[in-house]
């Protein structure tokens, strides 16, 4: 009698096992990387990068290209290429042309939103170029190039030089009406691949571009952030001027932004910025040990930074794209009906945005 529970439970497993779903690990492939380029009548050609770690095969991964009208459409056609199950469940980075994202990323980004095999924590980036010949090109100094492009994006959006951008902050962004999403945007540059800039979104739509000179700059705006490095011409370039020049690093950064609402119905956003960092190079006829002449230096830099500040966030008005938020700001100031009522695509244009960035040294290296 007491066999009776074992034969039981023997009998229910060699029911159930010829039913189970066995997945052998040398058989399956892992898209580690996949590219979105523009195709002629509405299609999207999709490329992915799969990783091989089989030592009796030479190659270090496959990859495998397809037009399709979908995404889906395309993995259909080129599944048939690989002797591979192929699998999203390790995809890192998304790659999309700036000519496909100029067009619209709807149809692309809520396919694989649809995917729930997809982290929300995969990166998406733009490509100045062609994303399949980025993707699908070898760079002699790096071993594998999808991994080489998602170890630059980790690298470069922990130094701040691009703001992190994944498929869950880009959608946090799409469905806030006070912020507008954002993406990095990469290029090759001969045998390397470099950032190229931030590409600004209005909903799916890739609409204008800060370059990389501005990337610092622009962080700054968008809110508080530790690290990052950046240099700066301090003699304006004039004619005859003795040259001074800027870097500093370790930068901190913290932003206050005030909205006041006049009379006569106009808006007007004051954003303070503070940051700080180390002066890591100084070139000028200024004496950092000497308090005076330091913060002399640190007014002139905080000055050039509040112009390319404004001259900055007009050009984000121009372009309609709100990529700092200050919409969730001047929502916060007035009532829920109030905003709703007001069209911010078009009302943004005509706040009165003022940008003033105070500079701090912290330090000024071991020489004084």
């Amino acid at each position: 009698m007491n066999r009776l529970p074992t034969c039981l439970l023997a009998i229910l497993i060699l029911a159930v096992l010829p039913g189970c779903d066995y997945r052998i690990l040398e058989r399956i492939g892992f898209t580690y990387a996949a590219s979105y380029d523009a195709a002629p009548e509405n299609q999207v050609e999709i490329t992915v990068s799969i990783p091989r770690a089989e030592p009796t095969i030479k190659v270090k991964r496959e990859i495998h290209s397809a037009i399709g009208k979908s995404s889906k459409d395309a993995r259909v056609k080129f599944a048939n290429e690989t002797d591979l199950l192929l699998v999203n469940g390790q995809i890192r980075v998304l790659l999309y042309s700036e000519a496909l994202a100029r067009k619209d990323l709807s149809n692309e980004i809520n396919s694989i939103l649809r995917d729930t095999s997809i982290s929300p924590l995969v990166k998406i980036t733009l490509v100045n170029g062609n994303a399949k010949e980025l993707l699908s090109k070898n760079y002699k100094q790096h071993l594998s190039t999808d991994k080489y492009i998602n170890r630059l994006l980790e690298k470069s959006s922990s130094n701040n030089r691009i703001p992190k951008t994944t498929l869950y902050e880009f959608e946090r962004d799409y469905y806030d009406d006070g912020i507008d999403p954002i993406a990095p945007i990469l290029k090759e540059m001969g045998e390397d691949i470099t950032v190229d800039g931030i590409a600004l979104f209005q909903d799916y739509k890739y609409v204008a571009k800060i370059p990389n000179r501005d990337a610092l700059l622009f962080s700054i705006l968008r809110g508080k952030f530790k690290k990052g490095d950046m240099s700066l011409d301090l003699s304006g370039g004039e004619d005859g001027s003795s040259p001074e020049y800027i870097m500093f690093t370790s930068v901190l950064s913290d932003r206050k932004i005030h909205v006041e609402h006049k009379p006569g119905g106009t808006i007007h956003v004051m954003i303070n910025a503070y940051f700080k960092g180390s002066v890591h190079e100084y070139i000028g006829n200024k004496k950092l040990s000497v308090d005076a002449q330091r913060h002399e230096v640190e007014r002139k830099v905080s000055e050039i930074m509040s112009a390319s500040a404004n001259r900055l966030v007009k050009q984000l008005q121009q372009h309609k794209v709100d990529s700092l938020g200050i919409g969730i700001h001047v929502r916060n100031s007035m009532s829920y009906e109030a905003w709703k009522k007001l069209d911010w695509r078009a009302e943004y244009q005509k706040v009165e945005v003022e940008c003033k960035l105070h500079f701090k040294a912290k330090d000024y290296g071991k020489i004084r």
